[in-house]
């Protein structure tokens, strides 16, 4: 079976829908071909059923040739499923001519299967997809199968010592934590656990290598929603600065802490007690 996901959006967007592309895909033995901006097609490359990645920028207003080329690769292979998370005339119209039998979407008149977003964390929100192919989610229990040899990798770049380590990932927004606090806060810790090793994770890296390092972290201390969606992914207890509770599970070792226009005036002392100190 193949299953076709049309995907617009951010890279946040694309993290969003890993666990329910790779459910169906699971469940139902298929292959997964997903078009999107290139520019944000990294997640998708995590996954094992990804079979192929369609470049096209949903975005950036595309011709009538562009949506007649993006036809032609939906035609060609036989999808059996399509999930849909773009909206417009064209993209029905293109669906409309693509002989693929099942067609899930919010709206449009080119689905068969008209959904609405379900209640939940922001993954679990799209359940209503796998209800509509006699298929429950579980969300929560997405972990991202990262190979050995990238952990491996990640391993060797850490800090050396024994200590547990810190993983700190700022959003470098000019609305984020002060960069003060992000550096003065490893020296904090270490003044009560002096065996503590941290590193900031190094925003230019891979997807593949950032996830590695996240899943190799014993604590993630991040106001990154990228670097949030890896620790919750990758099971990686997280202090999540500026996310809001219904973006991610109810976990016992996730916690969020204050809100986005609130990070500039954010006290050490909070994020310390939020760590565990």
């Amino acid at each position: 079976m193949r299953v076709l996901a049309l995907s617009p959006g951010s890279l946040e967007d694309q993290l969003d829908r890993l666990p329910a592309l790779a459910d169906i895909c699971q469940k139902l033995n298929a292959s997964l071909q997903v078009a999107c901006d290139p520019q944000q097609a990294a997640p998708w490359k995590l996954l094992p059923c990804l079979d192929k990645l369609l470049p096209f920028s949903f975005e950036a207003n595309p011709t009538l040739a562009d949506w007649a080329n993006l036809l032609g690769c939906v035609r060609e292979p036989d999808f059996q499923i399509c999930i849909n998370f773009a909206e417009g005339q064209q993209v029905n119209l293109m669906l409309s001519m693509s002989h693929i039998p099942k067609r899930l979407a919010v709206e449009g008149f080119a689905c068969t299967d008209q959904v609405s977003v379900g209640p939940g964390w922001t993954a679990q929100r799209l359940n209503p997809f796998l209800q509509a192919l006699g298929l429950d989610l579980k969300a929560d229990q997405f972990r991202l199968p990262l190979a050995a040899e990238a952990l491996e990798e990640a391993r060797e770049a850490l800090p050396s010592g024994d200590g547990p380590l810190l993983l700190l990932s700022p959003s470098g927004q000019a609305n984020d934590w002060p960069a003060a606090e992000w550096h003065q806060l490893p020296e904090t810790i270490k003044s009560r656990l002096p065996a503590l090793r941290s590193m900031v994770l190094p925003a230019e890296l891979s997807l593949t290598k950032r996830a590695a390092l996240v899943a190799n972290a014993d604590v993630v201390l991040s106001s990154c929603p990228v670097s949030q969606r890896l620790a919750t992914y990758c099971g990686t207890p997280l202090v999540a600065l500026g996310a809001e509770a219904a973006d991610l599970p109810e976990r016992q070792e996730i916690r969020c802490l204050s809100r986005p226009q609130e990070l500039a005036t954010l006290q050490s002392s909070d994020v310390l007690t939020a760590l565990g100190f």
